[in-house]
């Protein structure tokens, strides 16, 4: 079986269960972000970071296809959402207790700092850039059709968790993170 159908050779691409909609739809927007950001997340998996970081990236993973999925099903009037498992509040908790985790384990912030120090940190900041954006698009979908509040709520925090990995990397690997320093006017 090719992985290549032709049915989206017109600009349209299919739903789960709820029919067909342009590739430009506010839809398919959202849970095209949410793809882009998985697909940077296993560009960092590939990076040498710590090995529990890894697993949690992986589980994160995991949990953004079931987003995704959650995007791609419209319930309203779907006789075929019921095969997609409801993206709940208990997504959001693990993060939640991982941001926790990790922040503990990081220095207090004592300046605004910019994107940087070792790769896999600066690769974190690229992540948490995928996902704020993703979280835009899901909040603009959100205000013209229903989605969970757990969506935007994961993405929310996950951009969190994110910027803290990053700043894990450069801890353990004993790398400086860069300082904002404000510009200062000419005189």
């Amino acid at each position: 079986m090719s992985i290549a159908t032709r049915t989206g050779d017109d600009g349209w691409t299919g739903l789960f269960g709820a029919g067909r909609v342009r590739k430009d739809h506010l839809r398919v927007d959202a849970y095209g972000d949410v793809d882009e950001l998985n697909a940077f997340l296993g560009l960092l998996r590939a990076e040498s970071i710590d090995a529990d970081v890894d697993a949690l990236l992986e589980s994160i993973q995991a949990d953004l296809f079931d987003l995704g999925a959650e995007l791609a099903t419209p319930r309203e009037g779907n006789t075929m959402a019921k095969h997609v498992a409801p993206f709940t509040d208990a997504f959001v908790a693990r993060l939640d207790a991982a941001l926790l985790q990790y922040e503990a384990q990081v220095p207090a912030m004592t300046h605004f700092i910019l994107p940087g120090g070792s790769r896999a940190a600066a690769t974190f900041h690229v992540c948490r850039t995928v996902a704020r954006r993703a979280e835009r698009r899901v909040v603009t979908l959100s205000h013209h059709e229903p989605v969970p509040e757990s969506c935007i709520r994961y993405l929310n925090r996950l951009s969190d968790l994110l910027f803290v990995l990053a700043r894990h990397e450069n801890h353990l690997r004993g790398k400086a993170e860069p300082k904002w320093i404000p510009a200062r006017p000419p005189e």
